[in-house]
């Protein structure tokens, strides 16, 4: 053996890196949905699941991404249910404050689904375009709750009528995540995605170029379109 590789070493592996993969429906939480059905029932399992296996890997940090993002959110900002009725405000994280930002929808479910699985450490809310970013200025385990939808075409009472090709374009999903395929996520069609009305398209991808290269342990939680939309939770672990 030389001096040079005795004094050689291998680099540091990267950190676990943990995904909850959640769809954010507003009915999610009881409170809109009123009279529990056993669709949204199993869902809401499910949902609780994937994110208490995420939390159980101890991560240093959750980072929310979802659709509609701009920017980050973090401590201060809010969202609100007063799009579908409901006058209940959901801090992101900490006490909300005067001048703080709105989160979107998506995010505003994913602080809810954090809150109910007591998790209060740190956690970041990012768009889509901005994961790969955040992740890398993070130190130690990073947990990633990925929200977004299937396609809302998945039926003829879905809010954008049947389209044969939904289903096809879910169970494809569905199929990556169950076998944690990061380059199928990576690699799916956007344009398709918007035609769809498959909101969770660019949080896929993002997810599928952040873990490029891992080795995932992935398990399907849930796989279904109970309201002519196409939800899917999974959960990952990538090392």
């Amino acid at each position: 053996m030389t001096t040079e590789q005795a004094g050689s070493s291998a680099p540091d592996p990267a950190p676990p890196l943990s995904i909850a993969f959640c769809p954010s429906p507003p009915l999610l939480l009881p409170a809109v949905e009123g009279r529990a059905a056993p669709e949204t029932t199993a869902l809401r399992r499910a949902c609780t699941e994937a994110v208490e296996a995420l939390l159980a890997t101890a991560p240093g940090a959750v980072v929310v991404v979802g659709p509609a993002a701009e920017g980050r959110y973090g401590e201060g900002d809010a969202g609100d249910l007063r799009g579908v009725g409901l006058d209940l405000e959901v801090a992101f994280a900490g006490r909300v404050r005067p001048g703080g930002r709105r989160t979107p929808p998506a995010l505003t479910i994913g602080a809810w689904l954090l809150d109910q699985a007591g998790y209060a450490g740190l956690r970041l809310g990012v768009a889509a375009a901005d994961l790969e970013t955040v992740m890398g200025e993070l130190p130690g385990a990073v947990g990633v709750l990925a929200l977004g939808d299937g396609s809302a075409r998945r039926s003829v009472k879905a809010p954008g009528y049947l389209d044969d090709a939904a289903a096809p374009f879910d169970a494809a999903v569905a199929a990556a995540l169950a076998a944690g395929d990061a380059a199928a996520l990576a690699g799916l069609d956007q344009a398709e995605g918007e035609r769809l009305l498959a909101a969770g398209v660019p949080v896929w991808r993002a997810v599928g170029r952040a873990v490029g290269g891992r080795e995932v342990a992935a398990e399907l939680r849930y796989d279904d379109a109970p309201f002519g939309v196409g939800y899917l939770v999974a959960s990952w672990t990538a090392r």
